[in-house]
């Protein structure tokens, strides 16, 4: 197999360099080569043994044709519908009709690298060789993703059961040059993005188009990328608490590692290391820690291993969760070439995948919860020890008050977008699907609580290097490269002025890996 390029953040491959492509095999995608693939332009192309598989089992299809023995997908109906026999020719029509009936999305169109992801991950399950394609149709899959036509996919209307037909089903119909699609930049009609890409829409043969509908792919494409951006969050989450705590003048005793070698769970003891490194040989810390009359800080600082532990826990979880499904075959039915065999179950379901994604809102909400529980420690002058709202001049000037506003918005919007979406089966398909995961409205929620949860911590560093600048003094030097990054996006706040710009573009370089990138030249071991 050709080497992987190492995913990087979005749009960062520089313009002109070559493509490095890695050959799929329905077994061994990971989420670096999702990202890299989704965001970096990164090509892919078949592995000549997936290529086999995939010719042999689209042969095995041709002959259950010519044997009309009944099998559920192949010759007839679908749902509730599959007890309806389909004569022969009608086979054709029959896939093509599948994929304009379930075209049936609304709202918004997802982002094109969750469309991309999708893509790759819809290509590496039928690489597999399992679905019955034939090699002709998946090649003009990958030919879609390596020349830049992306399917337009609205937002809404999978219930994640037999996986997410609705979405797959607009990606689908592109192949078949209709619907729209994305190309140069410009939306047009699919079959226009097609020809401008030198492609050729297909005839779709037996079982094909319910083959590219039948599977997780979506639900699955955006929580990947979703998980890439929360481990980074997770990271950054650590270096803005160390920052906000020598802000605070806090104790570093909390985070000695005799304590977390007593409980044991590996994150929190990950982020006691962190904490430890970020702020080691600081001399804010020297500076008090004979005089502080304090004995304990609040839970928002001395509790960050223990939070931002279980945080990285659980998504840990969701990582060999998300590993698992993006190599696994979620078609129905599955077609075994080597014993003749296509057998109609239940892999489709988004359950799994579900939970995860459940679980991962979750724990991101509360990196957010407790950050935003440290910008009002910051911002109270009571409890502080800093000038009101983080200003020199107040009064006059309001400073960060409004931005702790912001953040306790977003605390309140992720609460409620915490609510699991994997409860919400609704029964579908006349009672044959009667369970459902709404696993892609997991996805959606966690994506969302992600953003949140980043523009949190973007207000968090204002106000933490704002407390640090008032001080005046200077703290170990992870967070003076932290906090130099900060006064690079954003001057010290002396009068008031809009902070809806810097909370921007703090976002952006925590999105970017920008601020952890800096941290760890002083500290390699930031993790």
């Amino acid at each position: 197999m050709v080497p992987r390029e190492p995913a990087r953040g979005p749009g960062s491959r520089p313009r002109g360099a070559p493509l490095t492509t890695f050959r799929i095999t329905g077994r061994d995608l990971t989420i670096g080569d999702v990202v890299g693939v989704a965001r970096n332009g990164v090509a892919i192309g078949l592995e000549r043994h997936a290529e086999q598989r995939v010719s042999a089992a689209a042969k095995l299809v041709e002959e259950i044709v010519k044997r009309d023995a009944p099998v559920y997908g192949v010759n007839t109906g679908f749902g509730d519908l599959s007890t309806v026999r389909i004569p022969t020719e009608d086979l054709r029509t029959l896939q093509r009709n599948l994929v304009r009936s379930h075209a049936v999305g609304v709202g918004d169109p997802l982002p094109v690298d969750a469309v991309r992801a999708t893509m790759l991950l819809r290509a590496n399950t039928l690489a597999a060789g399992m679905s019955g394609v034939r090699r002709q149709t998946l090649e003009l899959l990958i030919d879609m993703l390596n020349r830049g036509v992306v399917p337009v996919v609205p937002m809404h209307g999978s219930v994640g059961a037999s996986g997410d037909l609705a979405p797959l089903a607009h990606i689908a119909l592109v192949l078949i040059g209709e619907g729209e699609a994305f190309h140069d930049g410009k939306r047009k009609p699919a079959a226009d993005a097609l020809k401008h890409a030198d492609l050729r829409p297909i005839e779709l043969a037996p079982k094909e188009g319910l083959s590219l509908i039948n599977g997780t792919q979506v639900m699955t494409g955006i929580g990947c990328l979703a998980l890439h951006d929360a481990e980074g969050l997770a990271t950054a989450a650590d270096v803005v608490a160390a920052m906000s705590a020598e802000a605070l003048r806090a104790t570093d005793q909390p985070w000695d590692e005799a304590i977390h070698e007593q409980r044991r769970h590996p994150g929190q003891r990950i982020v006691a290391a962190n904490l430890r490194g970020l702020v080691a040989g600081s001399p804010i810390r020297e500076s008090h820690r004979e005089h502080d009359p304090r004995v304990q800080d609040p839970y928002s600082v001395r509790c960050v291993p223990q939070v931002h532990g279980a945080t990285r826990d659980g998504l840990a979880y969701v990582r060999r969760v998300l590993e698992t499904e993006v190599n696994s075959v979620t078609d129905n039915p599955i077609v075994f070439a080597e014993t003749e065999r296509v057998l109609s179950g239940g892999n489709f379901h988004g359950q799994p995948v579900a939970l995860a994604l459940d679980l991962a809102t979750i724990a991101v909400a509360q990196l957010g919860e407790i950050a935003e529980a440290r910008i009002d420690r910051l911002t109270n002058g009571h409890t502080s020890g800093l000038a009101p709202f983080l200003t020199p001049r107040a009064g006059s000037n309001s400073g960060f008050m409004v931005a702790q506003y912001t953040a306790a918005a977003l605390v309140a919007e992720d609460r409620m977008r915490a609510v699991p979406a994997s409860i919400q089966s609704v029964p579908t398909s006349a009672g044959m699907e009667d369970h459902v995961s709404m696993g892609t409205h997991a996805a959606h929620k966690l994506a969302a609580v992600v953003r949140n949860v980043r523009d949190i911590l973007a207000i968090e560093a204002l106000c933490s290097a704002q407390g640090l600048d008032l001080l005046r003094m200077r703290s170990a030097e992870p967070i003076e490269a932290a906090r130099a990054v900060v006064r690079e996006h954003s001057a010290f706040v002396d009068e008031d002025r809009a902070l809806a710009g810097d909370i921007a573009a703090m976002a952006d370089v925590i999105h970017r890996g920008v601020l952890a990138t800096a941290v760890r030249q002083r500290f390699e071991e930031l993790a």
